[in-house]
């Protein structure tokens, strides 16, 4: 495993991944707050957690999405790695976003069950890619694919108690 960067650079990349991760969570709530009542709606499974529990976990994997991120992209590494590797989170960063358009802001379970088993491929492959250049990156990513294939499957059963 490389050394980090130098303070500075390290300090501006840090801030840098939180501001993008913290974007991607702001433009998903875009599509998600407004539609919250038509979610109450929708028949859900026993495993279904609380309403509270959804900005404590999602908060949780933003910042470690961020760190892995700012892992990765203040590590010495290969160029053409490194690039591999970021380009694949931020494609995992765009169907993060694009699953709560497809879920919440078209009302549409199905669209979003595609959306999101194309974010699970997406977050096994940035694992993959961020593990050579940093193992605690890749590992700070397996809270956030558990939670998603959990959602996957949330997702799943309510597109067929509701369809």
């Amino acid at each position: 495993m490389s050394a980090p960067a130098g303070p500075v650079r390290s300090i501006g990349s840090l801030v840098l991944a939180f501001a993008l991760c913290f974007s991607a969570a702001r433009l998903g709530s875009i599509a998600t707050t407004p539609n919250l009542g038509w979610y109450a709606t929708l028949a859900k499974p026993f495993f279904t957690p609380p309403n509270w529990a959804f900005p404590v976990a999602w908060t949780t994997l933003f910042i470690l999405m961020a760190i892995a991120l700012w892992r990765v992209a203040t590590r010495a590494a290969e160029p053409r790695q490194r690039q591999l590797a970021l380009g694949a989170f931020m494609v995992q960063l765009l169907l993060n976003i694009g699953w709560s358009f497809a879920f919440f802001g078209q009302q549409n379970p199905a669209l979003g069950l595609a959306v999101i088993a194309a974010l699970i491929i997406a977050i096994a492959a940035t694992m993959a890619l961020f593990r050579p250049i940093d193992r605690i990156a890749s590992l700070l990513l397996l809270p956030y694919i558990l939670w998603v294939c959990y959602a996957g499957l949330l997702n799943a059963t309510i597109w067929w108690m509701n369809a």
